[in-house]
């Protein structure tokens, strides 16, 4: 059964945090081991500390109310400083040479709940200037008719009749070895040591019922697809009412049209005319915070060149900085062109007769890079 950590300090369960300060200086004060060395007074010492440390502590506290042990499964001594591998030394040899199995004790009622995971789908401007969103979760939650306890009205939890509150029964069985004594959790109350003879009519005696609830979520400017955001004791309530698990948002971040996401960097590419790449003009682009943004395509600017814009990307998470972005050109040439346009680009070829085809390496003209890689992306191929 669950230790009576009241009665330790000498205190009723409704006591305040100053009175049961006071009440653990006073038996500090007597029991200390610079005080009283006995060895009993030791170990009474550590008990009380105990004690204080979990009254002590709201969460811990609010588990000892509802009847669990939160240091339950603290560890003990078995004669092998705790080791607990393939069910403890102690066990092993108890199997083979008989005698009494080691006793791990009740499991306890009230247990931590687990984490809860919850997937949000983004678009890059929501991942950019960070939102708020109302979600709606199907969880366990605490049971407000017993508050936890999971008992009907002021009925209390009872020791279990098949293992007597030890959580587990033993058999013995004979072998050419000797005996062999065999633990396993109780099956009348699965291990916990207690029954409860009328359990509450709402949550069946688990102290917890599923319900759904709606949640604000904020998501901070700079996130990313697969990140998470951890809503603090909002997951599972335990079983026996215990302290509820985390609820983790992850997000998932939409494909955008236009830019392509690199980190804090963003990318897009820009198709100009090649009389616009010769003699220069400006192209006006949407970017995601800041707008209609111009970019200025220099005069003589080549197939597969790069235009930069400096802090016009993406926030970085949890700081004031941006990530670049970056304008990869094509340079369009016309496929179609009618007598005037041939005679006008005859006229310039005249002009400009000193350029010659030549041939180039393939490893150069193959390079292809970043630019190559967004441009089979935005064309499927």
């Amino acid at each position: 059964m669950a230790r009576d950590y009241y009665g330790l300090l000498g205190v009723e369960k409704g006591v305040s945090d100053t009175e049961l300060k006071r009440a653990y200086r006073k038996l500090a004060r007597k029991y200390h081991p610079d005080v009283n060395p006995d060895e009993e007074a030791q170990h009474k010492f550590k008990e009380i500390s105990a004690a204080y440390e979990v009254l002590s502590d709201p969460e811990k506290r609010r588990i000892v109310d509802l009847g669990g042990d939160p240091l339950e499964n603290g560890g003990g001594g078995n004669g092998f400083g705790g080791y607990s591998g393939f069910g403890g030394l102690g066990d092993v040899f108890e199997a083979f040479f008989g005698g009494g199995a080691t006793s791990r004790g009740p499991t306890g009622r009230v247990r931590p709940g687990s984490d809860s995971l919850l997937r949000m789908r983004l678009d890059l401007t929501e991942c950019a200037t960070g939102v708020t969103k109302q979600v709606t979760v199907d969880t366990a939650v605490l049971c407000d008719r017993c508050q936890g306890r999971g008992t009907h009205g002021d009925s209390r939890p009872m020791a279990c009749d098949t293992c007597h509150g030890r959580g587990e029964v033993q058999t013995v069985q004979r072998s050419l070895l000797g005996q062999v004594m065999t633990s396993r959790p109780c099956p009348t109350c699965r291990g916990v040591g207690e029954v409860i003879p009328d359990p509450c009519h709402q949550c069946g005696g688990d102290g917890r019922v599923r319900a759904r609830r709606d949640i604000s979520v904020k998501i901070p400017a700079g996130v990313g697809d697969g990140m998470r955001v951890r809503l603090a004791a909002q997951g599972e309530v335990g079983p026996g009412g215990g302290p509820a698990g985390d609820l983790y948002v992850e997000v998932h971040e939409q494909p955008h049209e236009i830019f392509a996401r690199d980190g804090d960097d963003l990318h897009c590419h820009i198709s100009v005319p090649m009389v616009d790449a010769a003699l220069g003009t400006t192209v006006a682009v949407d970017a995601i915070l800041d707008g209609p943004t111009e970019i200025t395509i220099p005069p003589g600017t080549q197939p597969g060149a790069t235009i930069a814009l400096r802090g016009h990307g993406m926030p970085q998470l949890r700081s004031g900085a941006r990530g670049d972005l970056h304008a990869h050109i094509e340079v369009v040439v016309p496929e179609r062109l009618d007598n005037h346009d041939v005679e006008l680009l005859r006229k310039f070829k005249q002009h400009r007769e000193r350029e010659t085809a030549e041939v180039r390496s393939a490893h150069a003209a193959h390079s292809g890079g970043l630019f190559s890689r967004l441009r089979e992306t935005f064309s499927g191929r």
